[in-house]
């Protein structure tokens, strides 16, 4: 099904850019590269799973626009995110001879784009990028808003930069191919958006599950467009994490993290984990008396209607999370910050927990 194409735009003053979001798109990347200013090569970054899938419809694009073009192909999944394989992709752009008129083309998930992005960053000092994210989760998130980087063994994310793409084109029909988990773990992002800054949205998601579950195109075209649009006034209003708007984002992240790094990278997709970390942030604003049990509840119901988990195992160790909380980026001297709801469509930073009640907090 092919549904009319919409754009989102993010104003960063020179550096802004705009996100195209259609169907049966992605043979368009081509022109789009073509057209920035003084481009003559391009360097696709991709995983082994989306190469196969879509890597030879981009080539042919860029190859089209007349571009010079090389496929550098990382293994699929998060342990892709690392020192080793970051280095490997910088001596081979040496060795490729890129330089300031070329452009890294990321195609893939999150990984693939923090990875991508982390590369383009300090490749050179800096050379230009943009994103064709193919997992629900990367197009309302990870893709837009120039955060990108590597993990540290135990710590996510931690090695990084702020660094906008020129250009984000998304394809909708993408997300057809997606196995089922995949897709469902990049709603709980979705989620999050309405549950941080819009209360309107988070009640359209819940009155529209199945078209939601049924990958509708055209329903799907406009939640990405939502979200992006959100996502882009806080970037916007927050590049660089200067004024703590941005922190609103992290919304369950904390605990996200720390669940992560517990289970082993992998264990849990950082969507499912995501869905987890908001119920605990939730469930820890509640004992705090910020937000009602019917708001965690109305959360709660809506992931697990989206087939996400809502719970960690029962036998699962909880006490070695808070000290991996303590460990997260986010955190001041030890000192763990949340992000935590008031009702839905808003939330606040709080930094003045006990250790106790964000322990319970995963239960």
């Amino acid at each position: 099904m092919t549904v009319e194409s919409t754009t989102v735009h993010v104003g960063l003053a020179e550096r802004s850019y705009d996100i195209h979001i259609g169907s049966d798109n992605l043979p368009t990347v081509g022109e789009l590269v073509a057209g920035l200013e003084d481009v003559t090569h391009a360097i696709l970054i991709t995983d082994s799973n989306v190469r196969e899938l879509y890597g030879e419809t981009a080539r042919k694009s860029l190859s089209s626009a007349n571009l010079q073009v090389d496929i550098m192909t990382v293994p699929a999944g998060e342990s892709s995110k690392s020192t080793g394989i970051a280095e490997e992709l910088w001596k081979q752009l040496l060795s490729l001879g890129a330089d300031r008129k070329s452009v890294i083309v990321a195609l893939g998930g999150g990984v693939v784009g923090d990875l991508a992005g982390f590369v383009a960053a300090t490749y050179g000092r800096g050379i230009r990028f943009v994103q064709i994210p193919t997992t629900l989760l990367a197009t309302v998130d990870s893709s837009v808003g120039g955060k990108v980087g590597i993990n540290l063994p135990g710590a996510k994310n931690m090695v990084g930069a702020f660094w906008q793409p020129q250009s984000v084109l998304i394809d909708v029909n993408v997300l057809q191919s997606l196995p089922a988990r995949d897709y469902h773990a990049g709603l709980a992002e979705v989620v999050k958006y309405g549950v941080i800054q819009d209360e309107g949205f988070f009640s359209r998601l819940e009155n529209n599950v199945g078209l939601i579950l049924d990958r509708d195109p055209e329903f799907m075209r406009d939640v990405i467009a939502r979200c992006c649009e959100l996502k882009a006034y806080v970037v916007e209003n927050d590049e660089r994490e200067t004024t703590g708007l941005r922190a609103i984002l992290n919304y369950g992240h904390t605990f996200c993290h720390a669940i992560e790094a517990c289970t082993g990278y992998g264990t849990y997709m950082h969507g499912e984990a995501v869905a987890i970390g908001m119920l605990c942030a939730s469930r820890l604003a509640e004992s705090l008396n910020r937000i009602t049990a019917e708001d965690t509840a109305r959360q709660r119901d809506l992931l697990e209607q989206l087939n996400l988990p809502i719970d960690l195992p029962a036998d699962f160790e909880r006490e070695p999370m808070v000290e991996a909380m303590k460990k997260d980026k986010k955190a001041e001297h030890g000192k763990i910050r949340f992000i935590l709801p008031s009702r839905i469509g808003h939330v606040e930073l709080v930094d003045d927990v006990a250790d106790a009640l964000a322990l319970a907090a995963f239960n």
